[in-house]
């Protein structure tokens, strides 16, 4: 993939928009749930995993509507790349580890359980993507890449 400013601009623009929407998110969701467990980066890691995956296969099948550099860098790499976070995600399972309550479970949980459901919301929205077309999942999956 060429990158040019056109590209990094889009970028940019949509990691301003993709880290906006994840604070959002995750301060919506803490305020409802109100435990230590990090359920708001949990929903924005799996929901960035399903929209990633629509994305992709979106761009993978060429829809006119977004099949340029440009789309995947604004909305795969730019919006996708700020809204989830494993950075948050490894430093708040850590603290769950070690934090000295015995949350050691917790962490256990938020490991394997953000694993699973990212990989499968992911997998469900490119499935969802090659009912509506000619490709297979495994064939969307690889096509941008």
């Amino acid at each position: 993939m060429l990158i040019g400013w056109t590209e990094l601009a889009a970028v940019a623009l949509g990691s301003a928009a993709g880290g906006m929407a994840r604070y959002w998110v995750t301060a919506l969701v803490s305020r409802v749930c109100t435990s230590a467990f990090p359920w708001g980066t949990l929903v924005v890691n799996v929901s960035g995993a399903a929209l990633a995956g629509l994305i992709l296969g979106l761009l993978t099948i060429k829809t006119p509507i977004i099949a340029s550099q440009t789309a995947v860098a604004l909305l795969l790499i730019g919006f996708c790349g700020s809204y989830t976070t494993v950075s948050s995600f490894a430093l708040q399972s850590f603290v769950l580890f070690g934090d000295g309550r015995g949350r050691s479970m917790a962490a256990i949980g938020n490991i394997i359980g953000s694993f699973v459901l990212s990989l499968l919301a992911a997998y469900l929205a490119i499935y969802i993507i090659a009912a509506r077309s000619e490709l297979g999942p495994w064939q969307i999956a690889g096509g941008l890449w």
